[in-house]
């Protein structure tokens, strides 16, 4: 005879959300829906789930509601991958106009949304799976804890079309990896530096959520789910704990920039694989803007320097990395055949 199956109480599908008339606020590329017990979900769904003007306007949407209607939000979707990024094609249409003041803007309002995420007063739980690539990257880490799946391939991967991270991956992976070494009397902060520096000069993709951690793109704290069909439940219980623990966000910390020496050997660094043929004219260019930023610039003494000072600097390298050919030459090509030009 026919037995229905238990229904697996950990197995949270957001098509029975939207059936159940759970969704609070849409547009076409993102949905805010009710989990229940004062959880939101943000759900992207635009194509491929790359970050697109909606899912921002839906970000900014959640966060309103985050005030005053939930305790917490998580940011999932059940499709086939968290997420490949920002809208590359957007980027490319304002390079071609010369809108220059447009992809600042554009730039400056990811980075805001991210930092409001990550220090809302309410805890924000991410659930990636399957690819968080660039924009997806950044968005993964925009919260005050991730649930990963266990099967993840995340990176900031900009580099591939001609890019750096500016939606706050530079200044997260050294929070991440260089501050906790720095907080150490006479730390050695080059090895740290370097790890930084190469996870995203070379587009480093973690094979694994374990990958992921030993990369940076996870925290200690940050859990790993190996059945994804839990993920989203075990986000919403990360969200209950952290609630019922009497959540306050962390505040803004500063970030360590080792200045002009450190710069001095990621540029030979840099050098030296140009000399070497590994990276061509235009990777040693990205790469020398990436060293500048994730060094805080030129300082002539190494020191604690507030986010936005590492942020203001992502986004004036991104814009002007926008003005290069050969980097609208790498859109061009991904957006036409889905692969990277070397050129």
């Amino acid at each position: 005879a026919y037995v229905p199956l238990d229904r697996d109480p950990r197995a949270v599908l957001i098509k029975d959300l939207h059936a159940a008339g759970k969704k609070v606020a849409g547009m076409a590329s993102a949905s805010l829906l009710d989990m229940g017990d004062g959880v939101a979900l943000l759900e992207f769904h635009s194509k491929a789930n790359s970050i697109d003007d909606d899912i921002i306007k839906m970000g900014w949407k959640a966060l309103d509601y985050l005030k005053s209607d939930f305790d917490g939000l998580v940011v999932g979707n059940q499709g086939d991958h968290f997420s490949a990024g920002a809208n590359i094609f957007l980027i490319m249409m304002l390079a071609q106009q010369e809108q220059w003041d447009q992809i600042e803007a554009v730039t400056r309002e990811l980075q805001t949304l991210f930092q409001e995420l990550r220090y809302a007063s309410r805890p924000v739980v991410t659930a990636p799976f399957g690819m968080a690539l660039a924009g997806g990257a950044e968005f993964m880490m925009a919260g005050a804890r991730t649930v990963a799946s266990a099967e993840l391939y995340t990176g900031l991967v900009e580099i591939g079309v001609g890019l750096i991270p500016a939606g706050t991956g530079c200044k997260e992976l050294l929070r991440r990896v260089v501050n906790p070494v720095m907080r150490t009397p006479n730390a050695d902060v080059l090895p740290h530096l370097q790890k930084v520096f190469e996870a995203i000069a070379l587009a480093k993709v973690s094979e694994s959520a374990k990958q992921a951690r030993e990369l940076g793109f996870l925290r200690p704290a940050d859990r790993i789910v190996l059945n994804s069909d839990h993920l989203l439940h075990a986000a919403k219980q990360e969200v209950l704990h952290l609630v019922s623990s009497g959540y306050t966000p962390l505040p803004p910390q500063k970030i360590w920039a080792a200045g002009r020496d450190a710069l001095a050997a990621l540029r030979i660094a840099v050098y030296t694989l140009h000399q070497g043929r590994f990276a061509t004219d235009h990777e040693a260019l990205i790469a020398d803007k990436l060293a500048y930023i994730l060094c805080g610039g030129d300082l002539s003494e190494p020191g604690w320097v507030p986010e936005q000072y590492i942020l203001d600097l992502e986004r004036e390298a991104f814009v002007d990395l926008c003005k290069e050919p050969k980097t609208q030459e790498r859109i061009g090509h991904m957006l036409q055949f889905n692969k990277p030009l070397r050129n």
